[in-house]
């Protein structure tokens, strides 16, 4: 049985069929501080889930601590099927699926394999970015070198300085990092 998105039936309409039969990943927004609660309660399911996470050091009065903390706080990413949207949001915590004009958005295997990378090297070299907001506007490049290579981003130019946001453009975030111009190529949209 398929899942209708809008009680306006034209919107529901517009949802490709194949998103009913195959599986893709999809942004899960979550309540707060409930990522790896959600992650495990949908692995529990039987969903395949992504919670990318980086470990920062936390401080108390008395001691030191290494903890794992979301890269993207309020969102896990999960693989599954729209007719499996109901189990996705029927578990505790899921507030729900990101969507654009009332659909949810897959997320491209791309942009996925992007964002490993990038936590990979994050959790690698032990520097926990801040997020920044993505925005909509510049140029998408491929990074050629340096220890980004292969991460798809877009460029915005801050304070004269060329920048890079790296994101997931379906939950409108990303980290700016600084990344010489030469280590940058376009992609042809």
């Amino acid at each position: 049985m398929a899942f209708v998105f809008a009680e306006n039936e034209s919107l529901a309409r517009r949802v490709p069929s194949e998103l009913y039969a195959e599986t893709r990943w999809y942004a899960c927004y979550t309540r707060a501080r409930h990522e790896k609660r959600v992650d495990r309660m949908l692995s529990d399911r039987g969903i395949d889930t992504y919670l990318p996470l980086v470990r920062r050091e936390r401080r108390w009065k008395d001691r030191k601590k290494m903890v794992e903390f979301p890269l993207f706080p309020g969102y896990l990413f999960g693989r599954f099927s729209l007719d499996d949207l109901h189990r996705v949001l029927d578990v505790p915590g899921v507030s729900t699926v990101v969507r654009m004009n009332g659909l949810p958005v897959p997320i491209r295997e791309e942009e996925l394999a992007s964002v490993r990378r990038f936590a990979a090297v994050v959790s690698e070299r032990g520097e926990a970015p801040e997020p920044e907001p993505l925005v909509a506007e510049g140029q998408r490049v491929r990074v050629v070198a340096g220890p980004f290579k292969g991460v798809e981003a877009i460029v915005e130019e801050v304070r004269g300085r060329k920048r890079v946001l790296v994101g997931i453009t379906a939950i409108r975030q990303g980290f700016e990092v600084d990344i010489p111009v030469k280590s940058l190529q376009a992609i042809q949209s």
